[in-house]
């Protein structure tokens, strides 16, 4: 919602399809338009902007009768999802064989940055076409890197970056855990920790606003955050690399994905740490 959203602030005619009829509300109240399936938007645009949950939703979505490679008018299909460099470069020769082209551009910074505008936007695919979208980019964020021009290298840079939130997040839930039992106040710790070396993205944001106040809202789900670490590490073991941490912080992201929790916010993995401590912070 927040990223369609910049797309009416700055004036464009926004045409949206989610099975949700709660996520579209906002968008439509605003002026956005509904369109009856993913053929429908497009038949209706030359641009679409992809942003689903799973490699398997955004598959159906662009394939069959009633799929986006069914549509007419659509040109470019622009890709904000973390999906692996297999899996978009078989989306970029789907859509190819149809006259389409494929920006890979995945974001980075959250929920919160989402609102805000500050996303990082990570991008790659035809230079021109790129160049053509920047604007469409620059309501997102401030921070637009170019990696390269073939779909797969913004993939590449994506699960780099959330292989280490995983990593962090579970981390930092395991030392707060440690530091809570051992009597420090979590405010005075987080204040330590912000100001020295264990600083990250858990610290700087996870912890004060989703953990600490025990909302555990972040906008991702538990099961999103096991999906990309999953194709972090099969990237990683095609490159050669052990992924001996990020195996680590798998098995206890996996954990709660079988204790039924996949679909619960992904702040709640520091629930699982301490319930796994046995004690109630």
């Amino acid at each position: 919602q927040p990223m369609a959203g910049k797309l009416l602030d700055a004036g464009h005619e926004l045409w949206i399809f989610d099975v949700s009829e709660v996520a579209m509300k906002p968008l439509l109240d605003r002026q956005a338009r509904k369109a009856a399936s993913p053929k429908v938007l497009a038949d209706t645009c030359e641009i679409v902007v992809v942003s689903l949950p799973t490699l398997a939703i955004f598959d159906r979505a662009l394939k069959g009768p009633d799929g986006l490679l069914a549509g007419s008018a659509i040109k470019t299909l622009v890709n904000t999802c973390t999906v692996g460099g297999p899996f978009i470069r078989d989306v970029e020769a789907q859509c190819a064989a149809r006259g389409v082209t494929v920006i890979d551009a995945p974001i980075s910074g959250g929920a919160s940055g989402a609102k805000a505008g500050t996303l990082a936007v990570m991008v790659s695919g035809d230079p021109s076409k790129v160049s053509e979208l920047m604007p469409i980019f620059r309501l997102w964020g401030p921070t637009i890197v170019v990696a390269g021009e073939k779909p797969g290298a913004a993939q590449a840079m994506k699960l780099t970056n959330n292989m280490l939130y995983a990593v962090a997040i579970v981390a930092t839930s395991e030392a707060m855990m440690m530091s809570a039992k051992a009597g420090v106040p979590d405010a005075k710790m987080l204040d330590v920790l912000n100001a020295g070396t264990g600083r990250n993205f858990a610290t700087m944001q996870l912890f004060p606003n989703a953990i600490v106040p025990r909302t555990f809202e972040s906008g991702a789900t538990i099961d999103v955050l096991l999906k990309d670490v999953d194709l972090a590490i099969e990237q990683g073991e095609e490159l050669g690399i052990p992924m001996w941490v990020c195996q680590a912080a798998r098995l206890v992201i996996q954990h709660g994905a079988g204790l039924g929790r996949g679909q619960q916010d992904l702040s709640r993995i520091f629930q699982i740490v301490e319930e796994g401590a046995q004690r109630k912070v």
